[in-house]
């Protein structure tokens, strides 16, 4: 069954498919086609910021819920890994964080031989994407889809943080994508009067319905990539296990856009990947890559929780009948503790001296918030989410069968690098340093996590391992490079198939310090630019702080 023909097939509606949904099909005479394997992003709880904790908590219509393999570095635990599905991916689901990454990052990969990828490149098309609430300036756009909002700082909690930060010994920054990402200081938000700004309302609903040329199609689980003479002319794609195939062509390309557990596991499904593995899942080979679903690298994070001496948590603004008020208020005025993500203050620190950029970041949650917001509070606290931003660990995402709606086989790894359980265990100090600063001292009960009993390196260290998660941050595994045996070269073209492109964070080399979605969105627009042969903006090189070594 075939559902026509269009210029370009994006698979994948999410943070970057709908930033080139929106990009590609501007041109009316361009026929662009987006298949996506979830829904409509109609829920209440996408709409409403602190339904985040309903969305992440377990397997639903915006959230794929997978699960790793067993991590042998973490007491053979299998961990969660919530992604998101639907219109927006995982902006849909996200702590509405709006962190771009150290501009070391970009130069990084500049270094590594990807012309165009430097801060000085990459900062025009974060500029391009937003529109932040103080305006443009240098560092920051003003006329972009992506509405970016400064945290109103919403409880004692935060200023608190940020000011026991300060008599711990560390900076404060004012805006952690500025001149200096290094301190403790507010978070910037995707959040915008009172609603959760995913990139589906950013840049794929302003344009529904209202452009001829761009079909959208839900609930269509991509099954391959049509792949013929060495050329991708389509995907195919089914409504439902047992469900009749359709088939999408694409005069142009098909551009995979599924992120980075599904985007190597589609390529692996049409063929591209290790020969001898899909040899032996009876997948016929169209192009040997042997490193697509290599190079996993993931942000691995742990929380220190302590109880809370006054009534000012999420818990009590929303418990009993508070939590139906709150439900009504913000249903009534898009305000209230609804329109809060209780997550409005972190801090990006380095764990060592020497290092040139902050390889560790917190987050500050007005909540005691446990096992992926599983966990149901019934006391005030807070709770401190630490991570290591730059893991040395690497992983992979795999095929477990040929079938495409088994999940694949999810190995991040984690802690298999003594760097990384040092900048984990030094993290866990570094956050105990910080709440027992005055500033904290008339807030902070009793720590509940990891709890008075550990206290030696190797307490921290069983800690970690019994209690680490993700945080949600998988990048990498179609990795960008200059190199034959990359996956995708610096233009995000897949070596070996012609007329097929990746565009996500699967196509990262290394994992940017900081949380994800604005990078993949900005790697979404540079992609635009590419795929029409567009002349990307002149390179912009602010100043930056000279930060602490």
């Amino acid at each position: 069954m075939s559902a026509g023909t269009f210029d370009y097939v994006i698979i994948g509606a999410g943070s970057a498919g709908c930033v080139l949904a929106n990009r590609l099909s501007a041109d009316p005479d361009v026929r662009v086609c987006l298949i996506e394997a979830g829904k409509k992003d109609t829920s209440l709880m996408v709409r409403m910021p602190a339904g985040v904790g309903s969305l992440i908590k377990a397997p639903c219509d915006q959230n794929w819920g997978f699960w790793s393999e067993p991590q042998k570095h973490m007491d053979g635990r299998k961990l969660y890994w919530p992604r998101g599905k639907g219109w927006g991916g995982s902006s849909s689901i996200n702590g509405m964080v709006y962190i771009r990454g150290h501009a070391g990052d970009y130069d990084l990969w500049g270094q590594m031989g990807l012309k165009g990828w430097s801060y000085s490149d990459v900062l025009p098309y974060f500029k391009r994407a937003e529109n932040y609430e103080n305006g443009a300036n240098d560092y920051h756009g003003g006329e972009g889809p992506l509405n970016v909002t400064e945290s109103p700082m919403g409880g004692p909690i935060y200023m608190a943080f940020i000011e026991a930060g300060r008599q711990a010994g560390h900076p404060v920054t004012d805006d952690f994508n500025g001149a200096q990402q290094e301190g403790f200081g507010p978070y910037q938000r995707t959040i915008f009067k009172g609603e959760r700004w995913s990139a589906s309302y950013g840049y794929l609903r302003p344009i529904e319905g209202k452009r001829a040329n761009l079909t959208v199609i839900s609930t269509g689980m991509v099954t391959r990539v049509l792949i013929e003479g060495g050329k991708a002319v389509g995907a195919e794609y089914v409504d439902g296990r047992g469900k009749e195939a359709v088939q999408v062509r694409a005069d142009r390309e098909v551009i995979v856009c599924a992120g980075a557990v599904q985007s190597p596991q589609l390529l692996q499904l049409s063929g591209i990947g290790d020969p001898a593995q899909l040899k032996a899942l009876g997948i016929e080979v169209k192009a040997a890559s042997p490193n697509v679903g290599q190079n996993l690298q993931d942000h691995l994070d742990v929380t220190v929780i302590n109880k809370m001496t006054q009534p000012l948590s999420a818990y009590s603004q929303q418990k009993g009948i508070k939590k139906l008020l709150v439900g009504i208020q913000y249903l009534a005025t898009q305000k209230g503790a609804g329109a809060d993500n209780f997550l409005q203050a972190g801090a990006f620190l380095k764990s060592r001296t020497g290092l040139e950029m902050p390889d560790i970041q917190l987050h500050v949650v007005n909540a005691i918030m446990m096992d992926h917001a599983n966990y149901t509070p019934t006391e005030d606290g807070y709770t401190v989410h630490a991570c290591q931003l730059r893991p040395e660990s690497r992983g992979t995402v795999l095929l477990k069968s040929a079938d495409p709606f088994d999940h694949p086989a999810i190995d991040p790894n984690y802690l298999a690098a003594e760097e990384d359980r040092r900048a984990m265990r030094e993290a866990v100090k570094m956050v105990r340093e910080v709440c027992r600063q005055a500033a904290l001292k008339a807030l902070t009960g009793e720590e509940i996590l990891p709890g008075a009993g550990v206290v030696s390196d190797t307490d921290i260290d069983a800690f970690i391992r019994a209690k680490g998660e993700t945080i949600y941050h998988p990048v990498g595994t179609v990795a960008m490079g200059t190199q034959e045996s990359a996956p995708v070269d610096g233009e995000l073209r897949v070596r070996g198939v012609s007329g097929l492109r990746v565009v996500d964070a699967s196509v990262m080399p290394t994992l940017v310090g900081g949380n994800t979605n604005a990078p993949t969105i900005m790697v979404a627009e540079k992609a635009a630019d590419m795929i029409l042969g567009r002349a990307p903006p002149a390179p912009e090189e602010p100043k930056r702080a000279l930060e602490r070594a």
